[in-house]
């Protein structure tokens, strides 16, 4: 018996050392290789040396179906506004109701960024604007930084809004949606605190690089016809979302079914449509997210998940105001070690186990989604931005998006908790 139990415990040990080992490595990305080689090779690692199951893992990667059609249509819509000159497009229109103002350029892409993010979820707002936002500060000839930091922010701090703004909503609170009026009458509030001090808190760190005015217009062209059917996708995309949202179901073929049928009119008219989007679309992506499951898996299987119930369970019995914040920055933190797509798949199912309701749970659903505006791999969506970044040969790194975020974050969580 004593045999038995060490050899658990050794093989608990061995499992949680590699899949942390495997999240910090897709975290820091030693030499500049990207997240996804690092999260496949820690799931590859723990199925070969059989600290997973491969039936395990094979489930675990079927578990994130929903999540890879969602992230695909996304990033074939992506990169048909690129291909077809929306981005420039919108970039002209953007710089021109800017007036010369960088500052009410700032505010017009914020709160473009939150209506994106809104509406198509925070995912669509890193991959689908930040290219567009690229296009509009170049047009402009203003420092880009600041307005980029929008587009990361913004895709967190609005996120709770709707149920369609972050399909971690979706699986946080699997299988018991409230009624959107219900919902907006919990996260309402507190999604219009994190929104304003997330943009009161990027303001003042950019208040010099905002100083003075932006280079002026150029002609805006009027969009070809492919264009014009790409921005019918999106709006068409809009609506298929929140139609899904609204009637309970998952967000991921809805999304890339659009996004592949976007893909059939605009090859139609031209044939190399399609190779070319093919080329241009990072899938590296879905194999990142993939392994991200498997880990979790592997987490969930060794002790996490009783961790959290035990957690959860021992919050229930504390005043709901102290119960609250606690867990909203808990998870947070977790988030930020781990990045929330594991964080929150762990949460979900501690949740559903513990039975836990009410504000605790809405407090680890901010948590999730607003707690990874601290580092620049706390959330898919962020992962998401850097990688539309590095397509247009930029780089933030993750010093620099910490000390953003430190400011930034804390202030917008701890009030958005506090009205709760």
């Amino acid at each position: 018996m004593t045999a038995l139990l060490l050899a658990q415990h050794a093989h608990a040990l061995a499992t949680w050392s590699l899949a942390l080992a495997s999240i910090a490595l897709v975290l820091i990305r030693p030499r500049n290789w990207p997240e996804a080689i690092w999260a496949v090779a820690g799931a590859a690692l723990l199925t070969v040396s059989g600290l997973i199951p491969l039936h395990d893992a094979a489930r675990a990667v079927a578990k994130g179906t929903d999540v890879y059609l969602f992230l695909t249509g996304m990033m074939i819509i992506s990169e048909l506004a690129r291909r077809e000159g929306v981005f420039d497009w919108l970039a002209a229109h953007a710089v021109h109701a800017s007036r010369g103002s960088r500052s009410r350029l700032f505010l017009l892409i914020y709160a473009v960024g939150a209506l994106v993010t809104v509406f198509l979820s925070n995912d669509a707002t890193a991959v689908v604007l930040t290219p567009a936002v690229l296009a509009a500060v170049r047009a402009a000839e203003a420092e880009p930084l600041p307005y980029l930091m929008v587009c990361a922010f913004i895709a967190n701090a609005a996120s709770f809004v709707l149920p369609i703004s972050n399909p971690a909503n979706l699986v946080v609170y699997a299988g018991q949606m409230p009624p959107l009026a219900t919902w907006l009458a919990h996260f309402a509030l507190p999604s219009l605190v994190s929104i304003v001090l997330t943009f009161l808190a990027l303001r003042l760190l950019s208040r010099h690089d905002l100083a003075g005015a932006v280079q002026a217009t150029r002609a805006i062209h009027p969009l070809a016809p492919g264009g014009k059917l790409t921005l019918f996708g999106i709006a068409l995309l809009a609506a298929v979302l929140l139609t899904a949202s609204a009637l309970g179901i998952d967000l991921g073929a809805p999304a890339c079914a659009c996004g592949l049928f976007l893909l059939l009119l605009i090859t139609l008219r031209d044939r190399t449509t399609l190779p070319a989007v093919a080329r241009g679309v990072s899938w590296s992506v879905l194999p990142l997210v993939a392994g991200l499951f498997v880990i979790v898996e592997a987490l969930d299987a060794n002790g996490a998940l009783r961790y959290a119930v035990s957690a959860l369970h021992t919050l229930q019995h504390w005043p709901s105001r102290h119960a609250a914040l606690t867990a909203g920055f808990a998870i947070a933190f977790v988030s930020n070690l781990m990045n929330n797509l594991p964080s929150g798949l762990i949460s979900a199912s501690a949740i559903q186990s513990a039975h836990i309701a009410g504000r605790i749970r809405d407090a680890i659903l901010i948590g999730v989604d607003l707690g990874p505006n601290l580092s620049v791999t706390g959330s898919l969506a962020t992962i998401l931005w850097l990688i539309a970044l590095r397509r247009d040969g930029l780089e933030v790194s993750f010093w620099r998006f910490l000390k953003w975020g430190a400011l930034v974050m804390p202030p917008a969580l701890l009030c958005a908790l506090l009205v709760l």
